[in-house]
Formats: structure tokens, sequence, C-alpha cells
């Protein structure tokens, strides 16, 4: 009841049709679907891991300067905006439990805390976010991080279905444009009609839709370079108060919980779906192909 009750956060029928939608309407897939999820909440505790004592400040800082995401605002309709430095993300300060206990740690948090908090403030139910990645310094060494990234996929995917409406590529370069165009026609077309590519850093079509504060920081300045941003206006900051308010939660939580293991939880990594899988492999095919053809291990002359 617990786990039932932290997924759908007091919206049972919203979070009904996000697993329908991920199973393509199949009744009996999608209640298998919930089902599983619950089970592995339970199983690797998940809805006390609000409650657990996270990892030693100076780790935690390491952790986000290599995972690079963070909460840059809202859009004008309330629904909460997340930036991810997908092209300079090393993901190399910890072990991917880490890394897995720490995006988890964020989708509870904006679940059960970010979410409600803008539903209460404009008054209607919100219950998904948008996502804006920047591909800025994407190179082929990436490969190196698949393993990591396809395995908080398989967390979002079979356990967060649903929950992010759109995703806004910005700042893509030619080796992005090169692995969409082999994977954009594999994806289901609910995905597909998600991921929007938008031109350069992408700030023109973002103001559409979110005023100037809510746009992530690589959107509004040119370049990602950190040493022209205070932590005030760079998101992926621990001293960007989203981090701030995030940390000391979940310190106070556990405190009030008279927890004292420190460490990763070592949470179960689901089993990639066998599309995906697939996915990944044209990917990393599509990589090897284009270190060929540059004839260097970055391809940085393209």
């Amino acid at each position: 009841r617990r786990s039932s009750q932290n997924v759908h956060q007091g919206y049972p029928t919203e979070t009904l049709v996000r697993f329908l939608k991920a199973r393509e309407w199949h009744v009996t897939n999608a209640h298998k679907m919930l089902v599983d999820c619950l089970n592995w909440r339970i199983q690797n505790e998940i809805d006390s891991i609000l409650e657990k004592p996270i990892i030693p400040v100076d780790l935690y800082r390491s952790i986000r300067e290599s995972q690079l995401v963070g909460l840059s605002g809202y859009s004008k309709e309330g629904v909460p905006v997340f930036a991810f430095g997908v092209g300079q993300s090393t993901y190399d300060k910890a072990s991917v439990h880490y890394y897995v206990q720490s995006h988890i740690q964020i989708n509870e948090y904006r679940d059960r805390i970010i979410l409600p908090m803008a539903t209460k403030k404009f008054r209607r139910p919100i219950t998904t976010c948008i996502k804006v990645l920047d591909m800025t310094g994407l190179k082929l060494s990436a490969l190196s991080l698949l393993k990591i990234l396809t395995a908080i996929s398989a967390v979002d995917e079979l356990n967060y279905p649903e929950k992010a409406e759109t995703y806004y590529i910005v700042n893509a370069p030619y080796i992005f444009s090169a692995c969409w165009k082999v994977v954009k026609p594999l994806l289901q077309e609910r995905t597909r009609k998600k991921v929007h590519v938008l031109s350069g850093r992408g700030k023109d079509e973002l103001l559409k839709i979110m005023d100037h504060l809510s746009i992530p920081h690589f959107c509004r300045r040119e370049g990602s370079s950190k040493a022209s941003l205070s932590s005030v206006d760079d998101c992926f900051s621990l001293d960007h108060p989203f981090h701030q308010e995030l940390y000391h939660y979940i310190e106070q939580q556990a405190l009030n919980q008279e927890l004292i293991k420190q460490g990763s939880l070592h949470v179960d990594i689901p089993d990639q779906d066998p599309d995906d899988a697939m996915i990944v492999e044209v990917i990393q095919a599509e990589f090897h192909k284009l270190g060929e053809q540059n004839g260097s291990a970055d391809g940085d002359h393209k």
C-alpha cells in the first residue's frame, strides 16, 4: 500500500494511464508492469530511499559534477524542467550503484516532493516533467558510458514510465545527428513524438513554453563553461538550490529515522527491454562506424 501511494501520489488514474501507455494500452501487460514495479520497490526498499543517509558530501559533490543533472525551473504550465548534461557527463567518480542510487533519489524527490508542490501551486495535477538534454561535448568516447546509461534507462523505463512528457535535445553535434538518424526509426511512435531536436541552444523554442529563468544555463549562454556561471545559475552545481534542498532533505529524513549507515544501496537493476537492448547495439555499431570513418578516437574534427 505504501509503495502504491508513493507511485500515484493521490492520482491513481493518471498513474494507470502512464503504465497503459508504456505497454501500448495492453491491459494485461500494463498490469504485470505495475505489479513488477511495486515488487521492485519493496525488494529494494525504494520507499525508504529518501530516508537513507546519502554518501559524504565530498563524494556527493563529485557524483554531481560527473552526473550533471539538475532542476532548472518550471514551464509556463507548471511542469518541472530537468536538465541533463549528456555530452559532458563522465560517471567516473564512483561505482554504478552510487549513480543508480543518486538517480533514483532524484526520481523519488521529484515524484514525492517536487510534483506535489507544483500541483498545489498551479492548482492542477502535475505528474510529469520536461527534460532538456545538452549534447555539448559528445564524443565517440561516450561509448564507454553506455553500460551505466542503459542501467539507469532500464530503471526509468520499467519503474517510472511516461514521467517525461517531452525531451528537448540541444547543442547536438554531428555524432548525435548521425546516431539519431539510425535510431529514430527504431523507436515507438509515442517516443518519437516526445523527442524534439532543437537548432543550436534551442533558446527561442524553449522560451515558447518557459520563461528565461527556467531555461537551463547551457541554453541561456554561449557554450557550457562552468567558469562563466555562478552557482545559482548552474543547475548542475551542488550549490544550486535544488541540490541543496535535496541533500538536506534526505539528510534530515535520515536523522529522523536514526539511521547511521552510509553507502550505496546496491539496488537491483532491472533487465533491459529487448527492444532497448537492440537500440543500444545499433548505437554501438554506429559509434564504431563513425570511429572508423573519422580515423580518430573521439572524432573531434567532426
